[in-house]
């Protein structure tokens, strides 16, 4: 096969879906993975729409499942070449720590920290053996920085974080290149899976009540101006295409400004104004 490969995760919808429609545009053939096969329709239907029908295979994959990740890694082993991973799949877990029960916890992590691993470690074998590869994990701004009432996304992303910059630095002698994906508010589903975590501490006789209706106003005044995913979408496929990708790029509107406030401040400066923005 002539053409590059492309393994994506959590393609049902979202980013996986819309970068896997940009990669197979710029000539990859595109394997794109989900967990549940009965949700293909809207990406095959956007594929045939873009032209792109024949670069795009659907193949089941459940991250936390290491039956279903051998699997994938047999198929891409029968191929016998891929260029670039990119680590999407995830979802996201709110509510306040104290109300949240550890396995929820968990879960989060076997999903957005655990399932990039394991999905890592079965292509690596294959791309340290060619002496070349990219490997773009979707991480999030929350990965640079804590928000309330997110605690358990948040912290899964900070773990995403560290174990790429790590992975980095073993991986650049084999010729093996890792990046990062900072989004900032983008129109995607991705609190849906989580969501009814947060219905605990939305509830009035939680302590923390008036605490989340302050999140979730913030949050919704927000809404409007939360970006277009297809600008992830294309700042992916186009790190896909680098010989030699910057470590992180963050992506989205006050992205890059926030984390320079927030690397310039001293903390308690940064945690004043972060709240009065909150509260304002």
């Amino acid at each position: 096969m002539n053409k590059k490969i492309a393994v994506i995760t959590g393609c049902s919808s979202g980013f996986g879906l819309l970068t896997s429609i940009e990669l197979a545009k710029s000539g990859y053939q595109v394997i794109a993975t989900m967990r549940d096969l009965r949700k293909q329709d809207v990406l095959l239907h956007e594929a045939k729409m873009n032209g792109v029908e024949s670069s795009i295979t659907v193949h089941e994959l459940d991250v936390t499942s290491q039956t279903s990740i051998k699997k994938l890694k047999s198929y891409i082993e029968k191929i016998g070449r891929i260029d670039v991973l990119i680590n999407n799949a995830g979802y996201a877990v709110a509510g306040f720590a104290e109300e949240i029960p550890i396995d929820e916890y968990r879960k989060q992590f076997e999903t957005n920290f655990f399932g990039v691993i394991a999905v890592t470690q079965a292509v690596l074998p294959l791309m340290r053996a060619q002496q070349k590869g990219i490997i773009i994990n979707m991480s999030s701004i929350s990965g640079r920085m804590g928000f309330p009432g997110m605690s358990p996304y948040v912290s899964s992303k900070h773990a995403l974080e560290g174990w790429s910059e790590c992975l980095r630095l073993e991986m650049q002698p084999y010729g093996i290149h890792v990046a990062l994906i900072e989004p900032g508010s983008f129109k995607t589903n991705i609190w849906s899976s989580g969501n009814h975590i947060i219905e605990k501490s939305a509830q009035k006789e939680s302590p923390y009540f008036h605490y989340m209706k302050e999140i979730q106003q913030y949050i919704e005044k927000g809404e409007p101006k939360f970006g277009d995913p297809i600008k992830v979408a294309k700042k992916t496929a186009k790190i896909a295409s680098q010989s030699k990708p910057s470590l992180r790029a963050p992506i989205g509107k006050g992205v890059s400004f926030n984390l320079f406030i927030k690397n310039f401040l001293q903390w308690k400066l940064w945690e004043k104004l972060f709240l009065k923005t909150l509260y304002k």
